[in-house]
């Protein structure tokens, strides 16, 4: 009886085994190169998915050549902000698509197309989010049905128009205080070498901050640096490969 049970026992183990190692096939493989199949026989194009990292590696790497090096005076921003989507775009057209592990994201620049997106939002669901980054966009940004409309609705007489047109005399005064410290710069050579980047991080900062709590940005400067840094740490985390219930 004993020797029948243990052989059961490890029937099922061996079942259970072989169940688990199929699920995990499927997602790091069967399922990924099925969606990419149907991906081209749609149209769309891209490079071909390799198991587990998909375009990550690549997206990193862009990402970091891209901010290695000063960027032009000109209007043609897409290469330093999104440098994997626009070389993507570039190569495959407006119609295509990448790997974010062992996910396609596709990327759509079709107007008609994008209508017909919008007309049937509660068909095409937003993505489940790596819980990294839940940390930080967690709300409104991803929630979906009943649960979106309510909270839109909680939130939208916060963005009224005449809430809105109250706010503008502290967008002038902040406005106003970041270009005199421009000024003061300029006006011991008469002429200076500016990065207005962390000024316009400080801008917007202290716009939030005098806005929303009433404070200055100076009260609440330990609480945007940790924001940063949360940020940072969430973007790194993030671009890895993530399995989930890890």
């Amino acid at each position: 009886m004993e020797t029948m049970m243990s052989v059961v026992w490890i029937w099922v183990v061996v079942l259970v085994g072989l169940l688990w190692g199929w699920s995990v096939v499927n997602w790091v493989w069967v399922r990924p190169k099925k969606l990419e199949n149907l991906l081209r026989r749609q149209g769309f194009a891209g490079n071909s998915y390799r198991i587990f990292y998909g375009d990550l590696k690549d997206r990193s790497a862009l990402s970091e050549r891209a901010n290695s090096k000063p960027m032009n005076f000109s209007h043609h921003i897409a290469p330093r902000i999104i440098p994997s989507e626009y070389q993507t775009i570039q190569n495959y057209g407006k119609n295509s698509f990448t790997w974010f592990g062992p996910y396609p994201r596709v990327h759509i620049m079709e107007p008609e197309k994008l209508k017909d997106i919008f007309s049937l939002i509660d068909d095409v669901p937003k993505p489940n989010l790596n819980p990294m980054i839940k940390l930080l966009l967690e709300g409104i940004v991803s929630y979906q049905g009943a649960k979106w409309a309510k909270h839109k609705k909680i939130i939208a007489p916060a963005f009224h128009f005449l809430k809105l047109k109250d706010m503008v005399p502290t967008f002038f005064n902040t406005c106003n205080e970041m270009v005199s410290q421009w000024e003061r710069l300029v006006s011991k050579d008469g002429s200076c070498e500016l990065d207005v980047m962390p000024y316009l991080h400080n801008l917007t900062a202290d716009i939030i901050s005098r806005t929303a709590c009433g404070s200055s940005y100076k009260e609440g400067q330990m609480i945007f640096q940790l924001l940063k840094e949360l940020i940072e740490l969430v973007t790194k985390s993030a671009s890895g490969f993530y399995i989930p219930g890890w």
